[in-house]
């Protein structure tokens, strides 16, 4: 996902809405009983399940579930029930639920335009009366049964349409379909496919990307709030032998790659005529923060699908990876730290240097977003790698990045000078006490549970420079000079750095013009454009420029 985006992100929205682009091959969903289980990952790591069940009753739509959501969602389901006419008009609501360990209950009853809720909090009851759009969508926060509903309605929607959804009971919103797209998931030796619309929520605060992929017989399968780090799959494609199906090159073999405990998962990209070469030069792409698969799938442009590809058409050997604990590589997540997944790095490049098709002589590192910086840890452990490549990687402290992207973002929303000072003032607050561990208590329970983890306490202490003077060799810097999430003057520091290194050898940097965080031709940069961007392809100059460095430095 784009570098830190899972840092600052509040869970605190799960939204969302509905429509499509094209003709529709999905039927309307069955009117019998449907039973499944939904699995929720939160950062990578499985948080929790919810068994939801969609029947007609009386010929109304009745959608049910219980479950169990862990930090930091911490939401019990004893009840959830939504009642919908047969058109999708809206008509009851009935959650008891806990939250924490306070318990809630919810009852609203709808009419064609006003929901009228009673708000239970422990002993605490409260009514609140809203004004809201016939056959809204109601989705509550945490409650995933409820995007069932959404599915229903998505089969029918076109490009452009929008959807009004209630965030029961707080407000109404309204959701647009940006586009649609069909994937295949495969499991085993067959597939599962899927109608996946990415949607925009459009917030108070700024609109919010989701994806919500619904099967063949018009039933939920997954939700993807990216921002929020946040997934909701159906249990039979949540298995760990079922991954998303995206472009692949011609000469992709997948392998698996063992790790300390566990396998990564992961895919080669072959050099599509040895042209005599026995040993290939090899190339190990590093993806960014979160839980990012093999192909480093960022709003629908698979970066390092292209990339592996490009680079494989100039002669080198590359692999490239799912996380641990992500698609099918194996291991957990939570309390992996950056330095730990530059340790699944150098288990990459061992495997590699075992190949008798490899030079382990010219194996490079190329790291993207915060890829560049476990990159930089990695060639830090190990000198013998020939090279590495840092791509829109970050050249501060993790300390200084975090604030700096926070600013960043109040300042395009526009908030008060006063709001602005509290917020800067609260994320202080917070990483000085996830590094000290002094003050956490103080902090709001959720926001706590957030940021007191080993990877962002690992983040945090991150220091380029300390780690540079341990680098021995060559590096290219690459940066798209509209990256917003990682500002060009990254690239320039980390270069002053490396020309400080005694007896430094080659530093390169290139600069992209035109060019964003995700190496793709955009017009602002923001993250906010990054769904509607044209462009679906990094720009041609990434892969040439690392050829030829390559060639330059390391006598390949």
């Amino acid at each position: 996902m784009p570098f830190l985006s899972n840092c600052t992100a509040a869970l605190a929205a799960v939204l969302s809405s509905a429509t499509v682009a094209g003709a529709q091959s999905v039927p309307p969903p069955s009117s019998g009983p449907s039973t499944a289980e939904f699995v929720v990952f939160a950062g990578g790591r499985q948080v929790g399940r919810e068994r939801v069940t969609v029947a007609r009753s009386g010929g109304n739509w009745i959608i049910t579930s219980t479950g169990r959501h862990g930090a930091p969602i911490d939401i019990t389901i004893d009840r959830f029930e939504m009642k919908y006419a047969a058109d999708w008009q809206p008509i009851e609501l009935t959650i008891d639920a806990s939250v924490g360990s306070r318990a809630l209950g919810l009852k609203t009853s709808f009419g064609v335009t006003t929901a009228v809720n009673e708000i239970t909090q422990g002993t605490t009851t409260n009514s609140k009366t809203d004004q809201i759009t016939a056959r809204t969508v109601v989705l509550p926060n945490g409650f995933f049964g409820a995007y069932e509903a959404l599915a229903a309605r998505l089969v029918s929607a076109t490009t452009g349409t929008e959807i009004p959804v209630y965030v029961a009971p707080q407000t109404e919103i309204k959701a647009q379909v940006k586009g649609i797209s069909t994937e295949q998931l495969r499991a085993g030796a067959s597939s599962i496919s899927t109608r996946v619309y990415e949607l925009s929520f459009q917030n108070p605060g700024g609109a919010l990307i989701s994806k919500v992929g619904i099967d063949s017989r018009g039933r939920l399968a997954r939700v993807d709030i990216t921002a929020a780090g946040l997934s909701v799959v159906r249990a039979d494609i949540a298995s760990v032998a079922v991954r998303q199906q995206t472009t692949r090159n011609a000469t992709d073999a997948d392998v698996m790659i063992p790790a300390y405990g566990f396998n990564l998962a992961g895919t080669v990209t072959m050099p599509a005529q040895a042209a005599g070469r026995l040993r290939h030069p090899a190339i190990v792409l590093v993806p960014g923060s979160g839980p990012v698969d093999r192909d480093e799938n960022l709003f629908g442009i698979p970066i390092f699908t292209q990339l592996a590809g490009a680079l494989a058409e100039r002669g080198f050997m590359v692999v490239r990876y799912d996380k641990r604990g992500v698609g099918q590589s194996g291991g957990r997540d939570e309390r992996a730290t950056i330095q730990d997944y530059a340790e699944d790095v150098l288990s990459v490049v061992k495997w590699l240097e075992k190949r008798k098709d490899v030079d382990r002589r010219r194996i490079t590192i190329a790291g993207h977003s915060e890829g560049g910086a476990v990159a930089l840890i990695a060639g830090s452990r190990r000198k013998e790698l020939a090279a590495l490549v840092l791509m829109a990687a970050p050249g501060t402290r993790g300390t200084d990045l975090v604030l700096e992207q926070q600013t960043h973002g109040l300042d395009v929303l526009k908030v008060s000078d006063a709001e602005r000072a509290a917020k800067v003032d609260l994320q202080r607050r917070i990483q000085t006490a996830v590094l000290t561990g002094v003050g956490l208590e103080g902090l709001p329970e959720d926001l706590r549970k957030r940021a007191d983890t080993p990877w962002f306490r690992s983040l945090l202490q991150f220091d380029p420079a300390q780690v540079m003077t341990k680098v021995k060799q060559p590096l290219l810097i690459i940066q798209g000079e509209l990256d917003t999430q990682v500002p060009p003057h990254h690239a320039q520091r980390l270069a002053d750095l490396a020309r400080k290194r005694k007896k430094a050898p080659a530093v390169e940097v290139v600069l992209l013009p035109g060019v964003n965080h995700l190496l793709v031709r955009a017009v602002t940069g923001e993250i906010a454009e990054y769904p509607d961007l044209k462009e679906k392809t990094i720009v041609p100059e990434v892969a040439p420029r690392i050829a030829e460095f390559l060639r330059s430095w390391t006598k390949l």
